[in-house]
This record gives C-alpha cells, structure tokens and sequence, in this order.
C-alpha cells in the first residue's frame, strides 16, 4: 500500500513538473516572436491557410487536421497515432519539429512512419521564446 502510494506521489509530481515548465510564458512577448511565424503562418477569426496551416485553435487539435491544408505524411502520420497539440507538445515541437514528430511516431511503436520531414522547416531554440509563443497561441484557442 505505501509503495502504490509512493508511485502515485512520484507520478503526480512528475505531472505537475512538466505542466508547470510553460509558467512564465508571456503572451505579448509571443505575439512579438509569432511575427517571424507569419512567414508560412496565420492566426486570429479570419486567418486562412498559407505556406502554413491557420494556427487559431490549434491548442488541443491533433496535428495534421486543419481543414484545407495538405501536411506532410509525416504530419499526417503523427495525427493518426494520436498527437494533439499541448502547451508541451507545441514547446517540445518548435524546437526541432522534424525531431520531435520522429521521436513520437517511434514512441508509439510506429517507426516505419517516422520517414519524411515536415514542411516546417523553421526551429525556434530559445526555451523562453518557445513558452512566449505557446502563451500567445493559447490565447487564440478555446479554453477547456
């Protein structure tokens, strides 16, 4: 009983670890840094596909399934195994997008699909950048 105990603390920690890794975020310095995401990308009520899909709402969308918009199979293939787009997915992704849908797809045990790249090809490094970003998207999508 104390070890299932123990295990389920661990656990709940860990969770809250990795949902608290975005706190500090600021969605106006993100609106800021989204500029050089609006090469390929749109976001707000009337944004329409561009070399990118719209972003509005693309908080808790799995990937791949903007309307209209032709993603790579890769994309595609990490939508179908089940990747929805989290504050720490979106984190995780600006980083290295190609790198971050490989390593899901393998993860879930779907190697074979983790072939291609994806069309993004820009990586945002700065970890503070990437949770300004996340805060501004946020902004733009549902609250659940």
């Amino acid at each position: 009983m104390l070890k299932s105990g123990l295990i389920a603390a661990v656990m709940i920690a860990t969770s809250a670890g990795a949902a608290l890794a975005l706190d500090g975020g600021d969605a106006a310095k993100g609106e800021q840094v989204f500029k050089q995401c609006m090469t390929c990308h749109r976001i707000g009520p009337d944004a329409k596909n561009a070399v990118g899909p719209v972003l509005t709402g693309v908080v808790g969308r799995p990937t791949g399934t903007y309307p209209g918009f032709a993603y790579s199979e890769l994309n595609k293939h990490a939508g179908e195994a089940g990747l929805v787009w989290t504050d720490d997915n979106i984190f995780e992704y600006l980083a290295d997008p190609n790198a971050f849908l490989k390593k899901y797809l393998t993860e879930k045990g779907k190697a074979d699909q983790a072939t291609g790249s994806t069309k993004m090809v820009f990586k945002l490094a700065n970890e503070q950048q990437r949770k300004d970003v996340v805060a501004y998207l946020k902004t733009f999508s549902e609250k659940k």
